[in-house]
């Protein structure tokens, strides 16, 4: 069963109308497999001014495949709308999912997030700038925490300062001219804490788009915390791969995935 919903029903916070791109959304697709009532928010990348199709649907479908509901985010973009316009959506959404406004028979122990480069970016911001929820708030999905379970990066961007930035990336999300403080706060290796989820990376070697030491970097950071977290870094394959394609090697990194999530008691 697939089902579209909208994150808010009378509208997003700070939306500037009620066009198509003002109304972030989420498609929740229903595993039909074994499944122990894991779910995954899934990110698609697209450097925060647009979000690949190829990082959307089919991943929703092979998360079903090993067992894992999944919801496909439509999150607000650049140049339209800035930060924290993005974060409120996913962190709507894994509200939406730990509250039972989505889906039937989820674990609220074990929400997760996925998302490759800009889409990393936001997961990996999910996965570092949550709250625990308002018990008093009127709308159930507010009184849960918004915290991740476990962070799925796949080439993301990490790091918003520095060589190794995306430039593009920050532009859609801070502007032309961020205040430094904020770049500071978005370049997320510098806030994990012991707080942060496990984590799951796969970067490129060749990636000229999205350097691979922005999984170096945020991976180092976890280790430093105690964080558990797993790297898989390919020597060749360009930004963008998805799922992995007709590539042999990059192809493989669902099924690690998958040993991932069954060695930590998400799979059946």
């Amino acid at each position: 069963m697939v089902e579209k919903i909208e994150l808010w029903r009378d509208g997003a916070p700070g939306a500037v109308g009620r066009e198509e791109l003002d109304v972030p959304t989420l498609t929740f697709y229903e595993t039909a497999a074994d499944s122990i009532g894991a779910s995954v928010v899934v990110c698609p990348g697209g450097g925060y001014g647009a979000l690949a199709p190829h990082e959307g649907e089919p991943v929703a479908r092979w998360l079903n495949s090993v067992g894992v509901a999944a919801a496909v985010l439509k999150y607000r973009l650049g140049p339209r709308y800035r930060h924290p316009a993005m974060l409120q959506d996913a962190s709507r959404a894994i509200r939406l999912l730990r509250s039972g406004v989505v889906g039937t028979d989820l674990d609220p122990r074990r929400i997760g997030i996925l998302g490759f480069s800009a889409g990393g970016h936001l997961a990996s911001t999910a996965a570092t700038h949550f709250d625990m929820g308002d018990p008093s708030a009127s709308d159930a999905a507010d009184r849960v925490s918004s915290r991740p379970d476990a962070a799925i990066l796949i080439y993301p961007v990490i790091t918003l300062a520095g060589p190794f930035a995306h430039s593009g990336t920050r532009q859609n999300l801070l502007g032309p001219n961020p205040d430094e403080s904020l770049v500071e706060s978005l370049s997320n290796e510098k806030q994990v804490t012991p707080g942060t989820p496990p984590t799951f990376l796969v970067c490129s070697d060749a990636d000229v788009g999205v350097p691979c030491e922005n999984s170096l970097y945020f991976a180092l950071a976890l280790r430093r915390v105690g964080v558990p977290v797993e790297l898989h870094l390919f020597e060749r394959g360009p930004h963008g791969f998805g799922l992995g394609g007709d590539d042999p090697a990059l192809g493989s990194w669902p099924a690690r995935c998958a040993d991932w999530l069954r060695s930590r008691g998400w799979l059946a």
